[in-house]
């Protein structure tokens, strides 16, 4: 039963984030669609990866396989934003109210706490994953709120802080801690297996990455902010 209603979870929140997303950007309706095919093409491509068991830990090709999911998003976008001007322009485009009151979806972070209870996770991943996003989507709309009216601008900086220091630290919970993995330091039961397969291993390999998107475009846009204020 918490598989499907994950998966339905799931679902709803990538394909709101990635429509949101692109519809949110200053950008022509081809470009759109095409955002959001590719988009979609790498979600399909991360669930078939995981139903063929290519993420688990003691999958000699696991670790690297889902490692490249993890990082190809971001070195893309990164490299986008700094060769193209109009890429960088359509990232810096999006509203940061919105950006921050997308991640409301991460309070579905309760997910990795109530897959701990079932014995599906263990060790530290759960619960810094499972509070640490709980506390950022919770937190999200009322400081999108204040972004929207002009204020509150260093709480913003600590939210956006807060929110990629709890992805970056789930990530390396999660490697440390997967069964079998050459990298595993952490030897807690069932570690971060359940992460490794579906419909949980897109969380990692597609939400994850969106979300650190989001919160350097908004590191980004604070900083053009400041300097904006300096000059």
């Amino acid at each position: 039963m918490l598989d499907f209603i994950g998966i339905m979870v799931l679902v709803a929140a990538i394909i709101f984030s990635i429509n949101a997303l692109t519809g949110a950007m200053p950008i022509s309706p081809s470009q759109r669609l095409a955002l959001s095919v590719g988009a979609g093409l790498w979600t399909g491509l991360a669930a078939a990866l995981a139903g063929a068991n290519l993420f688990v830990g003691s999958n000699p090709v696991g670790p690297p396989t889902i490692g490249a999911m993890i990082v190809l998003p971001l070195v893309g976008a990164a490299v986008a934003a700094s060769i193209s001007p109009s890429a960088r322009a359509a990232l810096l485009g999006m509203p940061m109210p919105f950006l921050i009151g997308l991640n409301v979806w991460r309070v579905a972070g309760g997910f990795f706490l109530l897959l701990a209870a079932e014995g599906r996770l263990a060790g530290p991943f759960p619960t810094s994953a499972g509070w640490g996003d709980i506390i950022t989507g919770a937190l999200a709309l009322p400081v999108a709120w204040l972004a929207l009216r002009g204020q509150g601008r260093a709480l913003v900086w600590t939210w956006n802080a807060f929110g990629m220091l709890d992805l970056v630290a789930a990530l390396a919970f999660g490697i440390i801690s997967a069964n079998g993995s050459p990298l595993q330091i952490i030897h807690a039961g069932q570690g971060s297996e359940a992460v490794q397969m579906l419909p949980w291993s897109l969380i990692p390999t597609v939400l994850v990455p969106i979300y650190l998107i989001v919160h350097g475009v908004i590191f980004a846009q604070l900083a053009r902010a400041s300097r904006k204020r300096d000059s």
